[in-house]
Parts: structure tokens; C-alpha cells; sequence
């Protein structure tokens, strides 16, 4: 089995970890592997000359696009902070254009997924980013399908991952496709990481949305609610706390929030249960009647379909105080 070539595409502003995580990964399986089947990891970028990461390092590519035209087996690009705002690299889009797109299979990590998109490759496809910018993912190429829970997304050739260290996650899959699960554990034990990370990006993200004007109908709802959220709150109750119709406030929820009423009471109770479970000891039932779930079995079952693993897991994962800490 010959050497897989893997291409990382950089650029000035990249984030570090995106480089960095990705490279480790494929660095370790090589530890793993018989001479010769393993992967040979090259930075490209449109110079060779010193750039700067987001967090201000410097990195400098091994090779310029305008010298690398040649097919390889992998092609990645590494996401950057200014990415999702920042205007098109004609340089970049071209290449990834011309050669990105002929690799086995090619893709990007966390916001990379703009450059992607700038040179066409999103059209019609599934794929992911950061959770933060998803959103302007979805509405800056609107012909892509934008997962927003996903730490990674394979379509066809296509595999894109979320947000920074999710770049790891997607390198030890693509090491688990080319050589076997057991080389991809072998490489997480070696790195300290999970082979397969539980649950999605929700579960890194708050679901709580802006407040609204207090003496409005959604403000008056949004007040009541976050001081009494032990209480049932039927679609008909919020209504009688805005002073409108059930009708109404649903398009209201819907125009200005972009959720619905019911979307916005479960938020909020899992955006509360959540803070209770990184900041407190207490049981998951007295979370569970806090929050107005009902039960720990509701609270379980609505942890496991919104972030993809129960209240216990998210609490071993993220908890900020320990059992008997003052």
C-alpha cells in the first residue's frame, strides 16, 4: 500500500489548531503503520514566505499552489476566524478547483468550509462548520445542505468537520477509513483524546437567544418564563402573559425569534439544566423538577434528542465543580 499524500491548504489568519490537530493525528498513525503505508503531510498556500496564524504564529507552506498541480489523495483546508466574513482568494479557489476536487476525497476543517464554498465545491452537498457560523454558512451558499449538530460530515468525496479541535475527530475517522479503528484508537489513545466524541456541537452550544424590549408581548413572555421555569407553560399561558392571541404569538416566536413557542420553553429549560449540571452538585431530579422537565427521565430523553447524550455524560464532560469542592 503506497503512502497517502495528504495536502492541507493554509492561509494568512489560519487557525492554528486546525493545522496543527489534524497534522498530529496523521503524524501519530504513521508511529503505527508499516514504511510505506503511511501519510506524507504537505502545507500548501499561495506562498512559501511566513504567514501568521489567528493566535499569531508563524507558519510557512511547504509548497505554492502555482507548483502544485498534481493530484493528491487528500485535500484539506484549515479554517481561520476571518474566513466566514472575509472576501474570496481567487488563488485559492482556483486551485481547489482545478486539483482540490480530484483528490480521493477532499474537504475542510471548521470555516474552511467558506473557501470551499467560494470555489463551488458546497452546491447540493451536505456539510458542516463551527456552530457559530453555520448560519452564514447556509445563507452565503445557499445551494449547500448545512448540518448545524454535526462534529463531521461525509458526503461522497466530500468530508467536512465543525469547529477546531473537531478537525481531530475528522482526522482519526479518515485514519479509521484508510487502516482500521484500531489504528484510529491506538492514535486517540496516544493524543489523549476520544476516538468517537459523543453527542454533536449542541452540546458546546447555548441555546438561549437575545432578550427582547420587556414591555413587548415576547419580553413580557421571556421575563415570566426565566423567573418561574418550574411551571407548564401551554401555548394558550404564554398567550394570556403576552396579552395576545395563541395564534399570534406563535408568528410572533416564529417572525422574531425564529423558533417556535415550544421551541423556546425547551431551550430555555435545557440551557438552565445545563448551567445547573457544570456548576452544581445537585441530583439530576431536583435539576429536572428546577427546570420544569417534570422527571430526570424527561430531562434525559429531551438531553439525548437536542445533544446527542444524556445529563450524566454532559456533566462528567463539563462540569466545573467536583463532589465534596467548597
Amino acid at each position: 500500500m503506497a503512502k497517502r499524500d495528504i495536502a492541507l491548504v493554509i492561509h494568512d489568519g489560519v487557525q492554528s489548531l486546525d493545522v496543527a490537530g489534524p497534522l498530529d493525528v496523521f503524524s501519530e498513525a504513521n508511529g503505527f503503520l508499516a514504511e510505506g503505508e503511511g501519510y506524507r503531510c504537505l502545507l500548501l498556500a499561495g506562498t512559501t514566505a511566513l504567514i501568521r496564524a489567528s493566535n499569531g504564529t508563524p507558519m510557512a507552506a511547504h509548497m505554492r499552489f502555482a507548483d502544485a498541480s498534481r493530484v493528491f489523495h487528500t485535500v484539506l483546508v484549515a479554517g481561520g476566524p476571518g474566513l466566514p466574513e472575509g472576501s474570496e482568494d481567487a488563488i485559492m479557489s482556483a486551485w481547489l478547483r482545478d486539483w482540490g476536487a480530484r483528490a480521493a476525497r477532499y474537504g475542510s476543517i471548521c470555516t474552511g468550509a467558506f473557501a470551499l464554498g467560494h470555489a463551488g465545491l458546497l452546491d447540493g452537498r451536505l456539510v458542516t462548520t463551527h456552530w457559530q457560523n453555520a448560519a452564514c454558512l447556509a445563507e452565503a451558499f445557499p445551494a449547500a445542505r448545512v448540518e448545524h449538530d454535526r462534529i463531521f460530515a461525509r458526503d461522497g468525496r466530500l468530508v467536512t468537520s465543525a469547529g477546531v479541535t473537531a478537525g481531530i475527530d475528522l482526522a482519526l475517522a479518515l485514519v479509521g477509513e484508510d487502516h482500521g479503528e484500531h489504528v484510529a484508537l491506538a492514535c486517540a489513545k496516544r493524543l489523549v483524546v476520544a476516538a468517537q466524541r459523543q453527542g454533536g456541537q449542541s452540546q458546546f452550544s447555548p441555546f438561549l437567544l437575545p432578550r427582547s424590549d420587556p414591555e413587548t408581548p415576547l419580553g413580557k413572555v421571556q421575563a415570566y418564563v426565566m423567573e418561574n421555569l418550574d411551571e407548564p407553560f401551554p401555548v394558550r399561558r404564554l398567550a394570556a402573559i403576552a396579552g395576545t392571541s395563541s395564534r399570534s404569538l406563535a408568528r410572533l416566536f416564529v417572525k422574531e425569534l425564529g423558533v417556535t413557542p415550544h421551541e423556546f420553553i425547551e431551550n430555555i429549560r435545557l440551557d438552565h439544566a445545563r448551567n445547573l449540571l457544570e456548576a452544581s452538585d445537585l441530583a439530576l431530579k431536583a435539576i429536572a423538577f428546577d427546570c420544569g422537565f417534570g422527571s430526570s427521565e424527561q430531562m434525559r430523553s429531551v438531553f439525548q434528542r437536542r445533544l446527542g447524550l444524556s445529563p450524566l455524560r454532559y456533566r462528567e464532560n463539563f462540569r466545573t465543580t467536583r463532589p465534596g469542592a467548597d
